[in-house]
Formats: structure tokens, C-alpha cells, sequence
């Protein structure tokens, strides 16, 4: 079967495009976004029966201090996707080694997660029907990668597991944390080792180094004041936690996500 594959970026000065026959349109829809003033720019990356066939950046990287130019190579916070290209992806591998089942209770593997939440599985932590709520407390200061955790573990559930859907990061940096008791190391480690680069995802990371700041995109500032944050994962819980968490922190690439993609749609082969 053949299968279009597509990863996109909003956050983003045209470069290289090879033919592709729908890219008058998806230019123009791009370039109609970003004059509406939806988004700052774009880098889109269309690939077609294991091939790219089309890519190209659109619009600002950045807009402040100063205008920068979107490349294809800009490097973006991709936040929730954290979720899926490095927790979901490291645990997978570990399942693979036999080394926990889906319906095995979190508790058999972090013992401090308690406070009513025994009957949790780590399934119902992916599925996000955990009862837990959205997130750990943020209304006073914290800081952390171990207090995140205990934050986690000592949050009482909104309702039983099973019972409804409820997208939490909580359940992901649960899992993340379940990836460093399994096979001791952060998940940041384990990831870069075990999917980024085995995939060649050179440019997929958490925790980015200053030499690679200007390639990435802003996201938000902290005060109205103040500079956007850029290089600094912009999801409060994993800035709090030191920039490693299993739900945000990773910093990536269109043409690295589109390895991902790619993995996928080939049934997990790399």
C-alpha cells in the first residue's frame, strides 16, 4: 500500500524543494496562514514510498528581537510529542525485553505511587484513563527532576482508573520516570541511545546546547518583558524538573520527526 507521510511544523524563507505535485497548494495555504498572522512560519517535510519529495520552511524562525528566517533545519520544542518519539518509544523497546507488561500495576515499579492509585496499571497511564489529573500542583515554587516525581506520586486521582479519559501529563512523567527504574538511566538517555540513534535522529534531544540556540525557534516569554525562551523547554512541569521529563523536553527537526514517522509506517522498523 502506498502511504503519504507528512511532518509539519507551525512556530516558521523557502530552501530546497524537490517536485511534488500538491505543493502549490499546500504553499499557498501555508503562506495564507502565515500573512493571517496564525502563525510566525513553517517547515513542511512530504515523503512518499520511503523517499522525501517535497520540503520547504516558510516564513520566521523568529520575530523578536529580530526577524529571523524559518530554515528547514530549525531545531523546535516539540513539546507533547515528547510523549510518543521518546516515553512511549523507550518503554516500547523495554517491553520488547519482557521487562514489564501493560497491565501490571505502576506500584510494582514505583512503590511510592500510592494514596489510592494502587489499582493504576501502566496501561492506564498510556491510554491517559488513569484518573489523574492534567497536572502536578504549579501554584507554589518548586524545582526538581525528584521532586517532580514525588509531586507525581503523591497526587491523589480524580476518579477511578478506567473510568474516563483525561489527558494527563502526570501519566507521562510517571512513565518516563518507569523508563529510569527499568533500565537505570534518564530518559533522555535511554532515548538518544535505543530510538535516536539507532533512527539517526541526530538532531532529537532534550536539553539542548547553547551552540545550537540559534537554530531554534522561540516559543513563549515569562514576563511581557522578557526574552522568549528559546533552547529552554517551555512547559512549566518539565522546566521545573531540570528539562528531562517523560512529557515534554525534547527538541527536534522536521526531517528527524520525519524518520520517526517513517519508522512507524514501516511497522517499527528503523
Amino acid at each position: 500500500m502506498k502511504v503519504l507521510w507528512c511532518a509539519a511544523f507551525a512556530a516558521a524563507t523557502a530552501l530546497s524543494a524537490q517536485t511534488f505535485s500538491g505543493s502549490a497548494a499546500l504553499d499557498e495555504a501555508i503562506n495564507l496562514a502565515i500573512e493571517q498572522g496564525r502563525l510566525p512560519g513553517a517547515v513542511l517535510v512530504i515523503g512518499h514510498n520511503g523517499q522525501v519529495v517535497y520540503r520547504k520552511a516558510y516564513g520566521k524562525r523568529a520575530l523578536v528581537p529580530a526577524p529571523e528566517a524559518m530554515t528547514a533545519d530549525t531545531i523546535f520544542d516539540v513539546a507533547s510529542l515528547t510523549k510518543v518519539v521518546a516515553t512511549t518509544s523507550s518503554l516500547m523497546k523495554l517491553f520488547e525485553q519482557g521487562k514489564f507488561r501493560l497491565n501490571d500495576k505502576i506500584t510494582e515499579y514505583i512503590p511510592e505511587f500510592q494514596g489510592g492509585k494502587s489499582d493504576i496499571t501502566i496501561r492506564n497511564l498510556f491510554t491517559h484513563f488513569s484518573g489523574l489529573a492534567p497536572d502536578v500542583p504549579l501554584n507554589s515554587p518548586w524545582t526538581g527532576y525528584a521532586t517532580g516525581i514525588r509531586l507525581a506520586a503523591t497526587t491523589r486521582p480524580e476518579g477511578p482508573p478506567g473510568a474516563r479519559y483525561v489527558y494527563s501529563d502526570i501519566n507521562f512523567i510517571l512513565l518516563g520516570e518507569l523508563v529510569h527504574r527499568l533500565s537505570g538511566q534518564m530518559v533522555s538517555d535511554y532515548a538518544r541511545q535505543n530510538v535516536f540513534a539507532p533512527l539517526g535522529m541526530k538532531e532529537t534531544m532534550f536539553q539542548p546546547p547553547a551552540s545550537l540556540v540559534p537554530r531554534i525557534a522561540p516559543t513563549e516569554r515569562l514576563n511581557p518583558t522578557g526574552a522568549p525562551l528559546r533552547g529552554v523547554v517551555h512547559d512549566p512541569t518539565a522546566r521545573n524538573m531540570g528539562g528531562v521529563a517523560g512529557h515534554a523536553g525534547v527538541f527536534s527537526t522536521a526531517d528527524d520527526l520525519a524518520r520517526f514517522a517513517q519508522m512507524m509506517i514501516d511497522g517499527g522498523q528503523g
